[in-house]
């Protein structure tokens, strides 16, 4: 559920399997301004009870723990079939920078995708924009997908006639379009 403006701090649920790394989000996240941590669980299984339970507005999620990871959590409590009526946003985290995670991760349903190693700056600002409904990618994560965007063959991008068609209100940027893809979903339109 996103917390509507000035309607009191972001609610965080930390997801971790280690101890120690989540405390230390923990820390970053409830020094920040108009941020506080909600609960905290050590896998997959007990983020998603936790987010029925305390209905954060966003959860900080490690992809790889024992039992349920991440990604399986992040399908079951962004899942239109979700216990919780207004799911929170979820923002992926992992030490392991692979293509394959960032891909997973938006089709679960992330709203961002951090590396651990990322400065508490980005951290914040990840749960910011989730809490706010935009999504938030590490740089290095945004270069290698607007890359693959790029390489994509010709038949699959738009033919000139169908560029022309478009009127600028609905015309949308490879970026959004690009994530749009990769999360299933519709492109936003841009201006």
């Amino acid at each position: 559920m996103t917390a509507p403006a000035g309607a009191g701090p972001i609610r965080v649920l930390v997801v971790d399997d280690q101890e120690l790394v989540r405390a230390g989000f923990c820390v970053i996240l409830d020094t920040a301004d108009g941020i506080t941590v909600a609960g905290e669980a050590a896998d997959g299984a007990a983020a998603v009870a936790q987010t029925a339970a305390l209905s954060p507005d966003v959860v900080l999620m490690d992809v790889r723990m024992p039992g349920m990871d991440g990604l399986e959590a992040t399908r079951l409590i962004t899942a239109p079939t979700a216990p919780v009526h207004d799911p929170p946003k979820v923002v992926m985290l992992t030490t392991f920078d692979l293509d394959d995670y960032v891909y997973e991760a938006l089709r679960a349903g992330a709203s961002g995708f951090l590396l651990k190693d990322s400065p508490r700056a980005d951290l914040i600002a990840a749960v910011r924009a989730a809490a706010a409904g935009d999504a938030l990618l590490a740089p290095s994560v945004t270069r290698r997908l607007i890359e693959a965007f790029a390489r994509r063959p010709a038949q699959t991008s738009p033919a000139p006639s169908r560029l022309a068609a478009l009127t600028a209100g609905s015309a949308t940027c490879c970026c959004c379009s690009l994530a749009a893809a990769a999360m299933r979903r519709s492109p936003p339109r841009c201006s």
